[in-house]
């Protein structure tokens, strides 16, 4: 059974940083693209960040790009989201995605991933 399972979440005051984690099992991780997607109240959920198997290819919605870093550590089974220089306009709940890598071709579209974590709450305060 495939979990991906966020976590990292918070209140954090603007001009703050976060680190956000997410831990896969169930799958075999080195070969999945992982995205980090956010959806906002009232909003509907969209692409952040992705990066392929090897890391070797990072992807970013211009919201978000120069702000916010995606990595992954396929010894820990995790990906990550460094946030920083956060806003207002940043506050969502955060979602984990991953897609088999040799069929990912769009890694902003949410129909390329196949599994997705829970979410978690980030809070940005002005």
């Amino acid at each position: 059974q495939v979990q991906l399972v966020e976590s990292g979440g918070g209140l954090v005051q603007a001009g703050g940083s976060l680190r956000l984690s997410c831990v896969a099992s169930g799958l075999f991780f080195s070969s999945y693209a992982m995205g980090w997607f956010r959806q906002a109240p009232g909003k509907e959920r969209e692409f952040e960040a992705a990066i392929s198997w090897s890391s070797e290819s990072a992807y970013y919605a211009d919201s978000v790009k120069g702000r916010f870093t995606i990595s992954r550590d396929n010894a820990k089974n995790t990906v990550y989201l460094q946030m920083n220089s956060l806003k207002p306009e940043d506050t969502a709940v955060y979602y984990c995605a991953g897609s088999p890598q040799y069929r990912t071709k769009q890694y902003e579209k949410q129909s390329e991933y196949v599994s997705w974590g829970q979410g978690t709450q980030v809070t940005v305060s002005s």
